[in-house]
């Protein structure tokens, strides 16, 4: 495999599984809407672990797991022998053997145990002691075995110690709570802004699911000695869906708070969302972060899965590689640096586009747009239905991302086996396979084509199909076409996006102006340049661990919410193009009063 072949884009391009979900129109006793259906690809929560050489992922409502050689290719492989609808699977090494568990409200946990998953050798080793969601194993260095858990808006994370028999010992330990206050990444709300209740039904809702941070997702990593327990916040439905974490010298703590958090965040781009996930290591030592991606269009647990570079620098300080998290990326063959920068560049960003039809509200322009939650879809179900990008000219291409939406399938879509009863909705897997086939082809000229993928015929599954091109050309024009698709539904794609390496320079610096406006705030100024596509705005507590960032295009603005109070931030703003991507230099997000003693020196 050769350098450029060890690439992947995110969001991941696997087989998502389709979901069926019933909405009744009541929660809790509160009518809150008309009943609803939605069928929609889902997979949230990855628990990824390296055995016996080979990378093991399990995710949400996937009734069976993914597995890799490479964390570039993944094959999905089904089982009947694990609980298919209990949420947050995990995925752990115990002496030896992968453990599974997964969440239930009401009833105790069951325990599974594998050695050899391909075979499908998984047993029941224990039905379980006690109910708990979002569950994750962790056994030390000295074997102990531990679990965390806790997904809720006014309880914390809790760990216990667990006998060989996975029973408590002793009672639970409250280890996480929300600090909302302090944390500004935790505060609900797109860009962590809440917006008050406008409608009766939006103040009924709040009454029933709160308006309070979800604490969530556990993940334990031991590194020399510290202690790492990771966890998730604010909602899944939310861009600003993150990691942070908190640390200790044992594992039930105490813990402290890393000012660091979110470690794991990516509020801006194509696709956003980087929480609840895993955090675990390559065959060669490199250090990795899954986490959970946000559509939330046809249903709120609408959601994808990504991975991401990450480490732990001189100081312990655990850190994520999220600046254009979704380009293209390299797996390396060896020991890396994981803030190599993105393989290639976009090229298609507000590029022409024309269909071969439209529905209404889903125009060609919906898949150029860099936002996966809206959709170009064509008018009718027909196969042949086409989307052609026009770049302008002619560009140096490497790689092609064809991202397909899930266009109104809940009409007409025979129905999936019963679900189960959730309380407030029903909701089942599919457990057939869904082809989703597409033509790809390139032009010079518009008028001569080259295929560059066909999948007509092959029953391929590519829901974010990720092309690498044998060698770079020259491109000017694009086409993708349908072939067969999930449940012969509408032709939708929510970003056709085409990488490579645009003439000319990067674009000249911009220098940002960086302002403190209260504990949890900052607003980020800067100037727009010539040739820019947008800007990657980096943040960090030190000019040289500017560890956090938030991509946007065009918009030379931002309300930066996610800040620790008490800390001190510096900010940095890089303009990119087509042609690359230029640093800006850190300048300290200074409180108002001292921001204008520091302009008038």
């Amino acid at each position: 495999m050769t350098s450029s072949e060890r690439t992947f884009c995110n969001p991941l391009d696997i087989s998502y599984r389709y979901q069926d979900i019933r909405f009744s129109g009541t929660v809790r006793g509160i009518k809150l809407g008309e009943p609803r259906r939605s069928v929609h690809r889902e997979a949230a929560d990855p628990s990824i672990v390296l055995y016996r050489d080979r990378f093991y992922m399990f995710v949400s409502m996937s009734a069976g797991f993914w597995h890799s050689a490479d964390l570039v290719r993944w094959e999905y492989r089904a089982t009947s022998k694990l609980p298919a609808l209990d949420y947050a699977p995990d995925v752990r090494e115990i002496d030896g053997a992968l453990h599974i568990s997964a969440s239930r409200k009401e009833d105790n946990c069951p325990f599974f145990r594998s050695v050899d998953p391909l075979s499908d050798d998984f047993v029941e080793v224990t039905p379980g002691t006690f109910p708990f969601w979002d569950p994750n194993l962790f056994q030390d260095t000295d074997h102990s075995v531990y679990l965390y858990w806790g997904c809720d808006n006014k309880t914390p994370l809790y760990g216990v110690r667990l006998s060989d028999t996975f029973s408590p010992v002793g009672e639970p330990s409250p280890l996480i709570t929300s600090d909302v206050l302090a944390h500004g990444w935790e505060q609900p709300g797109e860009d962590h802004v809440v917006v008050p209740p406008q409608t009766e039904r939006e103040k009924l809702l709040g009454q029933v699911v709160g308006t309070t941070p979800y604490i969530e997702g556990a993940w334990m990593t031991e590194r020399d000695g510290t202690y790492y327990l990771q966890y998730s916040a604010p909602g899944t439905q939310f861009n600003t869906y993150a990691d942070g974490y908190c640390t200790a010298t044992s594992p039930l703590g105490p813990f402290t708070y890393s000012p660091d958090s979110p470690f794991s965040s990516k509020p801006g781009g194509f696709i956003t969302g980087a929480g609840h996930g895993s955090t675990f290591q390559d065959r060669h030592g490199n250090w990795w972060h899954a986490a959970t991606m946000r559509i939330s269009v046809n249903d709120v647990f609408e959601r994808r899965v990504g991975i991401f570079p990450a480490g732990f620098d001189d100081d312990g300080v655990l850190f994520c590689n999220q600046n254009f998290a979704d380009y293209p990326m390299t797996v390396p063959d060896g020991p890396f640096d994981p803030w190599t920068p993105p393989a290639w560049m976009l090229l298609s960003y507000k590029a022409d586009a024309v269909a071969s039809s439209s529905a209404p509200g889903h125009d060609p322009a919906s898949a150029v747009d860099e936002d996966v939650r809206t959709w170009w879809a064509a008018a009718n179900r027909e196969p042949g239905e086409s989307l052609t990008l026009d770049l302008g000219a002619g560009r140096t291409v490497h790689a092609l991302q064809i991202n397909l939406a899930d266009h109104e399938l809940a009409d007409g879509t025979p129905y999936a086996p019963d679900g189960v009863d959730m309380g407030h909705s029903s909701r089942a897997i599919f457990p057939s396979h869904q082809p989703a086939e597409i033509v790809v082809e390139t032009s010079r000229d518009g008028q001569e084509w080259i295929v560059v993928r066909d999948s007509r015929g092959t029953d391929l599954d590519a829901p974010h199909a990720y092309i690498v091109l044998d060698a770079p050309w020259r491109t000017r024009f694009v086409r993708v076409t349908s072939g067969r698709l999930p449940f012969d539904g509408v032709f939708a794609v929510s970003g056709v996006r085409v990488f490579g390496t645009g003439d000319g320079d990067a674009p000249p610096p911009v220098r940002a102006r960086a302002t403190r406006v209260d504990d949890r705030t900052a607003r980020i100024e800067w100037d727009s340049a010539p040739g820019t596509v947008g800007y990657n705005i980096r943040y960090g507590r030190h000019p040289r661990k500017l560890y956090h960032s938030w991509l946007m295009y065009e918009r030379t603005a931002l309300d930066l919410r996610s800040l620790n109070a008490g800390a001190e931030y510096w900010v940095a703003v890089d303009a990119f193009g087509e042609a690359g991507v230029t640093s800006g230099e850190p300048v300290p997000a200074a409180w108002a009063e001292r921001a204008t003693d520091h302009d008038d020196a």
